[in-house]
């Protein structure tokens, strides 16, 4: 099966079924003209996922010669291996692209834009249900009457263009209650924050990656697991993103104790016991942290560490 040449995101061979981690974490030196945003887009990063990683470095200017991490390391969400998945507290989505028999199957990964809490993208399982290049944007009676309120009145219809919030790539989910879309943007600088009215928002030539390759029809699984947990070479690791709040758009909670244990024995089988016994201390550290880089917390003595191979190998075109 031949991939056409327009594929952005991160791509990594798929790991066998009892492996969770694919990637690596990164580090790279700034450029003087350099922005966490551009170099973001440059590596396949959201921007909440670079300013986590990089809280000590100014966003607009990190200043020449400064390390940056790049948070490029991931633990699949707990969702089966095909089709589109979208973990809306990662904000990102991975995608599990078909191959032909005797090909590497692979996955990719981007980051996107999701819904603000009182503007929620809705849970579950999906398909796409139409395409559309270059579309028309018509906003809802929601968006008008909140932009009305605001002083600055949309037109009833957007027509294609570089005004157009939608971008040149749309497609439509099969979602009752809401026109609610996979789509492109006008404002790229927003990818990887909860800005959207329920939408999913990602960047221009990722979106037009898949828009190529995803036919009508395609499944799509919306999930929400701020903590993920894996294993990869004997190693159990946890990865957490924060929680944000329904009543405070801009305040993240610190995630609580039962989700994060559900996470863990979902892929450890036991907390306290047996062979993948947990370091508290560390799945603290790495909770606390909300930083989405994955944390070893457990180490399975009857598993020798080994290099962590070719499903830690990236391809970025």
């Amino acid at each position: 099966m031949a991939i056409p040449s327009l594929v952005m995101g991160l791509s990594y061979p798929l790991p066998p079924p009892n492996v969770d981690v694919v990637g690596h974490v990164q580090r790279i030196t700034a450029d003087r003209e350099d922005t966490l945003l551009a170099l973001g887009r440059e590596y396949g990063i959201g921007y909440e996922e670079m300013r986590r990683a990089n809280p000590d470095v100014d966003v607009w200017l990190p200043g020449e010669g400064t390390e940056v991490l790049i948070p490029s390391r991931f633990i699949l969400p707990a969702a089966r291996r095909d089709g589109v998945v979208i973990n809306l507290a990662e904000m990102r989505l991975y995608y599990y692209p078909p191959a032909d028999a005797g090909e590497t199957r692979r996955v990719e990964t981007y980051p996107i834009s999701v819904g603000r809490m009182d503007w929620g993208t809705p849970l579950g399982e999906t398909r796409i249900t139409q395409k559309t290049e270059d579309p028309y944007w018509f906003p809802p009676e929601s968006i008008l009457t909140e932009r009305a309120a605001q002083g600055r009145p949309l037109p009833s219809a957007v027509p294609p263009g570089p005004d157009n919030p939608l971008g040149r790539h749309k497609l439509r989910l099969d979602i009752p209650g809401g026109a609610y879309l996979i789509h492109g943007t006008n404002e790229p600088r927003g990818i990887g924050m909860r800005v959207t009215h329920g939408c999913i928002r990602m960047f221009p030539e990722d979106v037009e990656s898949l828009f190529e390759r995803l036919p009508v029809g395609a499944n799509i699984q919306i999930v929400n697991q701020p903590v993920k947990a894996g294993w990869m070479a004997g190693e159990l690791l946890i990865e957490a993103h924060p929680v944000l709040p329904a009543d405070a758009e801009n305040a993240y909670d610190p995630l609580k104790p039962p989700p994060i244990r559900d996470a863990v024995r979902a892929v450890a089988g036991v907390m306290d016991e047996g062979p993948a016994r947990v370091d508290h201390d560390q799945l603290a550290r790495t909770v606390n942290a909300a930083s989405g880089i994955p944390g070893v917390i457990s180490r399975r003595p009857d598993v020798s560490p080994e290099d962590t191979g070719h499903w830690s190998s990236v391809v970025r075109q």
